[in-house]
């Protein structure tokens, strides 16, 4: 076959493509033109290679047209992309024509005698038109993607100039206005940015996003009770201070998702990623490997510096005065060794060098692996000690003491309480506030450590806030706003702590090797399939406010899912039924948390009902597999006891949800109320589910091992070549089914011109 000038050409445009959309919409253009280019060049061609060509061709100039006609109406609509996307497009158009023409290849005879230029004839020709095509068609796209971003900043904007007559307002009255008028355009700037940060490709950007995002989720609530109360009590400093702080944090997370979009620098983008431990070790093995490859790449003196800056980042943790005396020795005591295990690698390091040795010795092979494995194990000691304190502060913080003493205080009227308890928070603040930080330092991934900044800066900013709302109501005892407002931002803090208790998982998961990527349930229902009164059910979605107060719910939902599948991953039998089911159970309701947060699969609460009846299927599934199951073992009647009582709650719950699900409703209040019973009754399930998985799985240990025991070699050859034919029968029908026809569908618009 010829070589083709563009053979694994990735046509770059020169323009950067930072969305998964765009690059999406290219990929099947960048098939069908390697398609044309990279066909077998015989002497003879077939009817059928001809006809392919040309389809294929057509194809194209016909998707192009198309194509071009959505930029120039853009265009139209975006005065001040006229210029760009008409020039654009109009390449785009040439380059579909040349393609079209020079795929009109016709018979066999007529390529071969009529002298017209076709691709066989003029494959530079072909390469060129397929360069432009690609080019102007990502230039097209990217300046679509302009138009996007200027929908968020358009949106912003709205949003800040709302803000502001908000912070203004000095009436009930008019308050209630701009704030309905502001809740509808955060939800417009939710979906907005919901729909960018799903579709950016970079995962420190998504990071950032979702962190900003978070924030002006959460800071929605606290502003409406933040700005009432300082409403009714207008002479209150510390009712003031808290309002302020409200709206300070809103503009910088606007500001931020600005950022994020136009990728503009600010003063605070160096500040996001902080030197860390995880990246300084990851960055000194990776140095001290290289060495294999070169002895000369590297100066003894830089390994060593980059050591040295190492061990100084472990001071987090040596100076931390929450860390105890044991492992301030254990940390110490590895650093120590890291440079002595280093100092061995440059003395037998340098001894090469001047035997002029071409590659690594043996005794430095042997200093870099030593050298290597001192570092994991300080990477280890400091991630125990990191994750052994959020662990610790978590259960500690768990029961929200001071919290609960700071409302009791406050509705006393109590401020002498009200600063006692403060000092009690804040010092809590403070230790959760570095445990952040060393945890940041552990994470693992850029993304997580971004997630454990913005974690580290929540504390920060919601404990003041507290302090100030705890002030406002011991100053007004009788007011049920500043009770109110207090409730809100001691919920933020709660919710906060859910959220780290999630980071924490992550951060476990990566170190131990998963990546703790949750995998969707995309089985979800059409409108009508499993319910008739569904469907002319009206579809709705959840304000802003309705979907804070969902939030803390949403979040159990997701605790409950992922305690779900850490526990079903300690079965040894990934397939079995008990374990399918429980971990689409968890798919599901990790879908529903997501519906919380307004992202995800779940659009409406009709989306949410749907599921939740297919949730509830599935839980009934369960219950008859539990009963199959337990069947088949001598439980004692303790054990048996226990475990009807459990699935008689699991059968309950499942039946509850499921006829919930079914039941219309009318009214967003009705709506509403549905939902919350939908997301608690499902969280029960879980809760019922999660303990019973341990039990079942020690049996299935159990019983495996006994009929292990039990069965001889003998037996389980006979039984093996027995099932053997049944296997290969199966799977020979599987692939000469949909197996093959798939691949086929698959390659052939890969393949059209393959030459039989």
């Amino acid at each position: 076959m010829a070589s083709s000038p563009c053979a694994n050409s990735n046509f770059d445009s020169g323009l950067e493509i930072k969305t998964r959309s765009v690059e999406q919409t290219l990929i099947p253009l960048v098939s069908q033109i390697t398609t044309l280019i990279n066909h077998k060049d015989k002497p003879k061609k077939s009817e059928r290679t001809l006809t392919a060509i040309h389809r294929v061709g057509q194809a194209v100039s016909v998707a192009v047209g198309r194509f071009v006609a959505v930029g120039e109406a853009i265009a139209t609509e975006n005065q001040e992309l006229k210029d760009e996307m008409g020039q654009a497009c109009f390449e785009a158009r040439r380059a579909g024509d040349a393609i079209a023409q020079l795929t009109d290849v016709g018979s066999p005879l007529s390529c071969q005698s009529d002298g017209r230029v076709t691709v066989f004839s003029d494959r530079t020709g072909m390469v060129k038109a397929a360069r432009l095509l690609l080019s102007s068609v990502t230039k097209v796209l990217v300046l679509a993607d302009r138009i996007v971003i200027k929908q968020i900043i358009t949106s912003r904007n709205k949003v800040l100039v709302t803000l502001d007559h908000l912070e203004r307002v000095s009436t009930f009255q008019e308050f209630v206005q701009i704030f309905s008028q502001f809740g509808n355009e955060m939800v417009e700037f939710a979906h907005l940015t919901g729909d960018r940060q799903n579709d950016l490709k970079d995962e420190k950007k998504k990071a950032r996003m979702a962190a900003a995002r978070a924030v002006l989720e959460k800071c929605t609530m606290m502003l409406l009770t933040a700005s009432k109360t300082c409403l009714r009590h207008p002479d209150c400093e510390s009712a003031r201070i808290n309002k302020d702080a409200v709206f300070h944090r809103m503009r910088c997370a606007l500001e931020q998702v600005i950022e994020i979009v136009t990728e503009a620098r600010s003063c605070g983008e160096n500040r996001v990623l902080p030197a860390s431990i995880y990246n300084g070790i990851k960055d000194f093995k990776s140095s001290v490997e290289c060495l294999r490859e070169s002895l000369y790449s590297l100066s003894p003196q830089s390994v060593g510096s980059q050591l040295e800056a190492l061990v100084e980042r472990t001071e987090d943790f040596t100076d931390s005065a929450y860390t105890s005396h044991e492992q301030r020795q254990a940390i110490l005591g590895l650093c120590q060794l890291a440079r002595q295990d280093t100092q061995q690698l440059v003395h037998a390091w340098v001894e090469a060098q001047s035997a002029h040795a071409k590659e690594a010795t043996e005794d430095m092979e042997v200093a870099i692996l030593k050298t290597c494995q001192s570092v994991s194990d300080l990477r280890r000691e400091l991630h125990k000690v990191a994750v052994g304190r959020a662990s610790e502060l978590l259960k500690v913080h768990g029961e929200q003491l001071p919290l609960r003493a700071l409302k009791a205080a406050g509705a006393e009227g109590n401020l002498e309480a009200v600063a006692e308890y403060s000092r009690k928070l804040t010092e809590q603040k403070e230790q959760l506030v570095e445990t952040c930080r060393l945890l940041c330092h552990v994470s693992g991934t850029e993304p997580l450590e971004i997630t454990c900044i913005h974690a580290e800066e929540t504390f920060h900013v919601i404990g003041p806030q507290i302090i100030s709302a705890a002030q406002t109501l011991a100053l007004h005892p009788s007011s049920k706003i500043a009770k109110e407002n207090l409730e809100v931002f001691c919920e933020a803090w709660e919710s906060q702590l859910c959220d780290m208790a999630l980071l924490l998982r992550e951060i476990n998961d990566v170190f131990e090797g998963k990546r703790g990527d949750k995998r969707p349930y995309l089985s979800l229902p059409r409108p009508g399939k499993h319910s008739a009164n569904l469907k002319t059910a009206k579809a709705v979605k959840l304000d802003a406010e309705e979907q804070t107060s969902m939030a803390k719910l949403g979040l159990e939902l997701r605790l409950l899912s992922s305690d779900m599948d850490t526990e079903v991953e300690k079965w040894e039998e990934p397939e079995h039924d008990i374990v399918r089911q429980s971990q689409s159970l968890a798919s599901m309701a990790y879908n529903m948390y997501l519906f919380t947060r307004g992202e995800g699969l779940l659009k409406t609460t009709l989306d949410l009902f749907h599921q939740a009846e297919v949730l509830s299927e599935e839980g009934l599934q369960l219950c008859s597999s539990l009963r199959t199951f337990s069947a088949q073992f001598q439980l004692v009647d303790e054990e048996r006891s226990e475990v009807m009582t459990e699935m008689e709650k699991l059968l309950a719950l499942c039946q509850q949800l499921q006829m919930g699900a079914k039941t219309p409703v009318q009214g967003k209040t009705a709506t509403f109320q549905k939902v919350d019973s939908s997301i608690q009754t499902t969280r029960s399930i879980l809760t019922v589910v999660l303990s019973l998985l341990p039990f079942c799985n020690k049996l299935n240990r159990k019983y495996k091992s006994e009929r292990n025991s039990l069965v001889s070699p003998q037996d389980w050859r006979e039984r093996r070549d027995a099932a053997t034919p049944v296997k290969e029968e199966g799977a020979l029908k599987n692939t000469n089914g949909f197996g093959v026809k798939s691949l086929e569908q698959h390659m052939a618009g890969l393949n059209l011109l393959e030459s039989k």
